[in-house]
């Protein structure tokens, strides 16, 4: 795939995963499936949902390392910032060839725009939250989130996924 249907596909995956609403049981039953998926394919995760600032669901698993926490941080904080996954906000400065640091205002030690990082969107409000993973390699990372989205809001995760990365 191009970096342009990346990035179209990435925003039909945003428009199509949204939630009527997410409580703490959503987070909880969501945490669940993506940790218990996570650790059937033995991958070294950290996951964590969050509304706002306030974590309501957290897992590290084995293999995941002390730095995996800080890349969920930094790719929570750019949902939050853009209202985009952390993946297609990095798509799109790739892109456009910009950097994504202090002379955008952006500080990297804060903000990562490596996928992983998903938005909870509540129909009819906006972003309140996100859906966080680390651990893989970054696209991997994306498209675990989407997939278990997908399983949890009953949506075709064939129709979502993303193809295989352009050389």
């Amino acid at each position: 795939m191009t970096l342009e249907t990346d990035i179209a596909q990435i925003a039909r995956q945003e428009e199509a995963l949204r939630f009527h609403g997410f409580s703490e049981a959503d987070a909880w039953a969501l945490g669940s499936l993506m940790r218990q998926a996570a650790v059937e394919q033995a991958l070294p995760f950290v996951i964590d949902i969050r509304i706002g600032n306030r974590p309501l669901f957290y897992t590290a698993l084995p293999g995941s390392t002390p730095e995996n926490p800080d890349w969920v941080r930094r790719k929570a904080n750019t949902v939050s910032r853009f209202h985009k996954s952390s993946y297609r906000v990095g798509r799109e400065y790739q892109l456009q060839g910009k950097a994504f640091d202090a002379s955008r205002g952006i500080d990297p030690m804060d903000h990562a725009m490596a996928g992983g990082g998903f938005p909870i969107h509540l129909a009819g409000t906006g972003v309140v939250g996100a859906v966080t993973v680390s651990g893989v390699p970054q696209r991997q990372d994306h498209e675990f989130v989407v997939e278990m989205l997908c399983r949890f809001l009953k949506q075709d995760y064939r129709g979502l996924a993303l193809g295989p990365e352009a050389a």
